[in-house]
């Protein structure tokens, strides 16, 4: 077979914001298929054949055709390489682990020139995903060695380390569900939900409620133990040791057998459990000590039973988990190392990314050689056939038993929460059976935990997963709240920036704290705070992440759109002043006026129910986006006699229009006459239809009519110059 020519990219853009291709991030890729063009998927000799072997999980993509095995069939019938190659690169993605399922494919109408975008969480995976798509689908054409396995670790370890963790995803995808938007504010897991002033913020289980005093107590166990057992809380007894010894002295005192773990710690690192003589205590303490970092170590009594982690969010327990004691059975032959590889290590729950809700075992741990040590083993001795070796006793938190928590002690580990004063908070008990109260059983709350890890709850290896970020984000929003503030979104040639600048002063009128990104520049309360273009997503972000922004204005053109995509995912207002500008997106491959309608309409498109859309009437091209908005319609004309306009407000729908020099808000038989253009500043009134785009974009946030006037008659157009 004749080995085809490689498949070249024009151009890579990452499209963070809603675009021409759906609401949310895309990576869009420009391909030109060359020869490929002659070339459809069923024209290729054991092309199909080579590329389902690689990617089984393509009979799942129902692609246009709408049922599972659609994109086979497609494949079988012919396609062509930039439909296929992103059917790859989404496949990959999800082997990667990072589940995606948009994606689409369009000619440009030139020879062999296709734009492709699919959806990804992250910029640099999806690169690195669509080079190694790029190189997948030639191998499958020219029957060339691809190494899948070591694709698909590479784009895994990427998933791993640039996307967010399983847990602060969990809770984004709830607020999602919720309709809250989100914006990550660094590579990490720092997240805020929400826009502006009505945003909050979460860094995995922690929130910008969680306090830092709380989170100081729970790490100071002794601190903890104390203001738990004054409140009524059960906690097992116990006293500081400052060496060894001491620490054997404090064991006697309370009774064997012991538990000793560091003072100041969570989450079960350094603890060591049933001691039993003065050498355990001893070497126990050890490991608490440098785990630590301090020569005080916490003894107390040991509570024997299962170990439990309850999930408390707010003021009540959300989710429970019971543990379960580690052991391996001896065959003779292999190690007790070999031993945890082969029978624990196996559990596809077990691995070392955030993804695994448990972690590997590891022998050598100072606290797993300790129980060795105990049974006269170490992580090298061959335990005897049928012998069974205790590797953890407790710290394997995994099964689901939030049915059957018992109300009190539900209640105790709220209240354990609200003493140390953490908003979220991972309890941690020992008891034999939950379903029974603490006191019945001498149960007690061994650890509180700020920051507690989710996973447990969200994949427990049996019982029933439990949406904690549901509980999260409904802690932080009430009922009737999604986060969001008044967004007002304007776009087209004409007067923009002026439209924009003005909204921003009629809302700032009311009291409002109020943010404008247009062309002139950035500006908050009216105050220019940067010179430079701002219609950029970039400084879009800018405001939506400032906390006391209570309303934002931007102003996007097709160019922006094109480039980068709205600097928001919905707006309450849309404004659309015209279609204009043809020629200056002829490089996006924007060749006629449909195709500029396709990209104006974004702006209509991301209007909230609740929203509306401000249309020039006396644009035919304009007026036509009416019908795609899911909000409200106004209308705008100098002309009130205008077609549109005349039917629109016949309807009983609002119009806003000039009569006789004079702003005329109306609704249905409704009027509101407003300000003569002749009573603000000539630089305003010199642009009488971009003053009616604002005014009905005030109208539909509810500004009320005379402060419109008011803000009117002081708003000036000129534009503002920064002060260096």
């Amino acid at each position: 077979m004749n080995k085809k020519n490689d498949i070249k990219f024009l151009r890579v853009s990452y499209l963070r914001g809603p675009n021409i291709w759906t609401y949310r991030p895309v990576l869009e890729a420009w391909l030109d298929i060359g020869e490929l063009e002659e070339c459809p998927s069923n024209t290729l000799p054991g092309f199909t054949e080579r590329l389902t072997a690689w990617l089984p999980g393509l009979v799942a993509h129902r692609c246009g055709v709408g049922t599972h095995g659609g994109f086979i069939e497609r494949l079988v019938d012919g396609t062509w390489a930039g439909h296929i190659l992103e059917h790859i690169v989404l496949e990959l993605q999800n082997l990667a682990g990072m589940k995606t399922g948009f994606g689409k494919t369009r000619s440009t109408g030139d020879y062999g020139i296709y734009k492709m975008a699919f959806r990804t969480r992250d910029e640099t995976v999806g690169r690195a995903a669509l080079d190694a798509g790029h190189a997948l689908i030639m191998a499958a054409i020219n029957d060339t060695p691809f190494d899948l396995p070591a694709t698909v670790a590479r784009l895994t370890e990427l998933v791993d380390r640039y996307c967010l963790g399983p847990s602060t995803a969990h809770i984004v995808d709830a607020a999602t569900d919720r309709k809250i938007p989100s914006i990550r504010l660094t590579e990490g897991n720092l997240v805020q939900l929400g826009h502006g002033a009505a945003q909050r913020r979460i860094w995995t289980a922690e929130t910008d409620r969680t306090s830092a005093i709380g989170e100081g107590i729970a790490s100071d166990k002794d601190l903890t133990k104390t203001l738990l057992a004054s409140c009524g809380v059960p906690v097992p007894e116990g006293s500081i040791a400052r060496s060894p010894e001491d620490a054997w002295d404090e064991a006697q005192d309370i009774g064997l057998p012991v538990a000793i773990k560091p003072i100041d710690g969570n989450h079960g690192r350094g603890v060591t459990l049933n001691l039993m003589n003065e050498a355990d205590v001893k070497a126990a303490y050890q490991i608490a000590a440098v785990e630590g970092d301090s020569s005080s170590v916490l003894v107390e009594r040991f509570v024997p039973g299962n170990e439990h982690r309850l999930l408390v969010v707010g003021r009540k327990v959300v989710a429970a988990a019971r543990g379960e004691s580690l052991w391996v059975t001896g065959d003779g032959k292999l190690s007790v190392t070999e031993l945890c590889d082969t029978q624990i290590n196996t559990d596809p729950r077990r691995g070392e990314s955030e993804e695994h809700p448990l972690g590997r075992v590891n022998p050598a741990d100072r606290e797993i050689l300790l129980d060795l040590k105990r049974q006269g083993l170490s992580p090298d001795s061959v335990p005897q056939a049928g012998q069974k070796v205790l590797i953890q006793l407790n710290g394997n938190v995994a099964d689901d038993v939030t049915d059957i928590i018992h109300p009190e002690v539900a209640h105790a580990a709220a209240l354990a929460a609200r003493v140390v004063g953490l908003d979220i908070a991972g309890i941690d008990l020992v008891c034999e059976d939950i379903s029974r109260p603490l006191g019945e059983q001498r149960g007690a709350i061994i650890e509180v935990n700020s920051s507690p890890g989710l996973l447990a709850h969200i994949k427990p290896a049996s019982g029933e997963p439990r949406n904690v970020g549901a509980a999260i984000v409904d802690h932080l929003f009430g009922p009737d709240e999604n986060g969001r503030i008044p967004v007002v979104g304007v776009t087209g040639t004409l007067g923009t920036s002026l439209i924009a600048r003005l909204v921003g002063c009629l809302v700032h009128i009311t009291g409002k704290h109020v943010g404008v990104a247009n062309g002139e520049g950035l500006y908050l309360d009216a105050r220019e705070v940067s010179n430079r273009d701002s219609t950029g997503f970039d400084a879009g972000q800018r405001l939506l992440i400032n906390r006391t922004v209570q309303t934002a204005v931007f102003e996007s053109n097709a160019r922006s759109i094109l480039a980068e995509g709205l600097p928001y995912d919905r707006c309450t207002v849309g404004v659309v002043t015209d279609m204009e500008g043809l020629a200056d997106v002829a490089e996006f491959h924007i060749g006629d006026m449909d195709a500029l309608r396709n990209v104006i309409r974004s702006q209509v498109d991301v209007i909230l129910p609740e929203g509306a859309a401000v249309l020039n009437a006396a644009n035919e091209a304009v007026a036509a986006l009416a019908e795609l908005s899911d909000g409200r319609v106004i209308f705008y004309a100098l002309d009130e006699h205008d077609t549109v306009m005349a039917e629109h407000r016949a309807k009983g729908e609002r119009v806003v229009f000039a009569r006789g020099g004079r702003i005329v808000l109306a609704e249905g038989a409704n009027e509101t006459p407003l300000l003569e253009l002749a009573k603000m500043k000539p630089s305003t009134a010199k642009h009488p239809e971009n003053v009616l785009a604002a005014v009905a974009a005030a109208w539909a946030l509810g500004v009320p009519s005379d402060l419109i006037c008011s803000g009117l008659r002081a708003f000036d157009a000129t534009p503002k110059k920064a002060n260096n």
